[in-house]
């Protein structure tokens, strides 16, 4: 026989032992994992349910869900085991020693802030509506002064239409 025709075959049986070898790695550290159950401790079912643990037996652990209910589990059940303070964290919400963990503010404005003042606006014309109101009061004053100057002139005094 050739060894190209042999080559697919190999990967394949190669490919095969590494992914049974990394399931049986995961089982392997699940296990060890329950076995550091002990009474007391918090834990999170593979449902998602937070519970403490009250008894473990060989292939049961009773588990304390909330004050006075106990419920007995498989302990392949168990999908981790927790620390306490995480644990105190998610079910109490009890905070632990926050500096460890960076404060991130809520927006980014606090991020781009300098200590310098701000720049000053430039000034591109436009006026601000109490400017504008007291431009406009001047220029009818104005406007009113030239009217009457343009009626003396016509020898009408008093009239001040236009023609």
């Amino acid at each position: 026989m050739n060894i190209m025709t042999l080559l697919p075959f190999i990967v394949l049986i190669g490919a095969m032992f590494l992914m049974t070898r990394s399931a049986k790695n995961k089982q392997r550290q699940a296990a060890s994992m329950r076995d550091q159950m002990q009474p007391g401790t918090g834990v999170r079912t593979i449902g998602g349910m937070y519970a403490t643990v009250k008894e473990v037996n060989d292939d049961s652990v009773l588990l304390e869900i909330a004050p006075g209910v106990h419920a007995i589990f498989a302990k392949n059940s168990i999908g981790a085991v927790l620390q306490d303070d995480e644990y105190n964290r998610i079910v109490h919400g009890i905070e632990g020693d926050e500096s460890e963990t960076p404060v991130v503010p809520d927006d980014a404005s606090s991020l781009t802030e300098t200590d310098t003042p701000a720049e000053k606006k430039i000034d591109l014309g436009k006026e601000t509506p109490a400017e504008d109101k007291a431009d406009k009061g001047e220029k009818a004053a104005e406007a009113g002064t030239a009217e009457a100057g343009d009626a003396e002139r016509d020898g009408k005094p008093g009239d001040t239409d236009a023609k």
